[in-house]
């Protein structure tokens, strides 16, 4: 019989006063409840009860023990009850981490619209493009684009990750637009590495069967998409970039497509949060509404509105 048990069989007669009528209230059988106050009596040294034939009397040991025992329980009790409240309501702290770029693009502009629908839920937000251990780290939530296999995790793809080959309206008023591959070469270009490989992510074209990887050489490397897309903006190269960096830009006008999207086949747009058997309210709410906002702009694990823009 573990503890807990024997605690509440011995409050239970206390209260009641024999160890018949605590088997009844316990539902239990008076050997057994027998059982566990000799255990309590033998682990703690002391007689917490004086018997006679007629009725059970607490020691003044037997008194205190009761008395600290019944605040445990009570204690353990609302805690429990706390918990469950705060696993079954959308409360708390929610803890997230996101990619610098699709974080501030993409989710930062729909978290007022989540907090009006959820304003018991706290949220602590960090930034992060490497890869971040999220269960060692204490995090409800992570978003991350490029590709993910890790089996301690629930995976959600949020899209497929599509690229546009882009440039500035004032760029190609002054240089035209390359026609073929061929003429990129004769193209300034801002490209992207990868900060935590240090390699350079080649321009993608479409080839027969796959996707042909170049290199038509670089005036700008970037760590950072925004930044990116901003020397784009201002002229100052041809940038293939993922859809989501490219999103506001396109619709504004400040940058052109020069060829249709591609979508890259291992490359996508995913939400992760740890397995568990009882995953808080909090963090459900949170995953239900991402899914669906990112639906309604369009984008799947199949497609996204990249692909109808040229």
């Amino acid at each position: 019989m573990d503890k807990q048990r024997a605690l509440t069989l011995f409050l239970a007669v206390v209260e009641q006063g024999s160890y018949a009528k605590a088997s009844v209230q316990a539902e239990t059988s008076p050997s057994t409840i027998s059982k566990a106050i000799a255990r309590l009596e033998r682990d703690l040294s002391v007689q917490l009860f004086q018997r006679n034939t007629r009725r059970l009397r607490l020691t003044d040991a037997g008194e205190q023990y009761a008395v600290t025992v019944r605040r445990l329980l009570e204690d353990l009790s609302l805690c429990e009850f706390q918990l469950r409240k705060s696993n079954d309501e959308p409360a708390g702290c929610l803890k997230l981490n996101l990619p610098v770029s699709y974080g501030r693009l993409y989710i930062l502009p729909l978290l007022g619209k989540f907090q009006d629908q959820h304003p018991k839920i706290e949220l602590q937000i960090s930034f992060n493009d490497r890869y971040v251990d999220i269960i060692e780290q204490g995090i409800d939530v992570c978003i991350r684009s490029g590709n993910v296999s890790d089996s301690r995790l629930v995976v959600r793809q949020l899209s497929c990750m599509d690229f546009l080959l882009c440039a500035s309206p004032s760029l190609i008023k002054q240089q035209g637009k390359p026609t073929a591959v061929e003429h990129f070469t004769d193209f300034p270009w801002v490209r992207f590495r990868f900060a935590q490989s240090g390699l350079l992510m080649p321009i993608i074209m479409p080839a027969k069967q796959s996707l042909l990887e170049m290199d038509p050489g670089q005036q700008f490397v970037v760590d950072d998409g925004e930044a990116m897309l901003a020397l784009c903006e201002q002229g100052l190269g041809i940038a293939q970039m993922p859809h989501f960096i490219a999103r506001k830009s396109l619709l504004e006008g400040t940058i052109k497509p020069l060829f249709p999207a591609l979508t890259h086949p291992d490359f996508g747009v995913y939400l992760m949060y740890p397995k568990r058997d009882y995953l808080p309210q909090r963090v459900r709410c949170f995953v239900d509404f991402i899914c669906a906002e990112i639906e309604a702009m369009d984008e799947s694990a199949r497609s996204t509105w990249a692909e109808k823009i040229m």
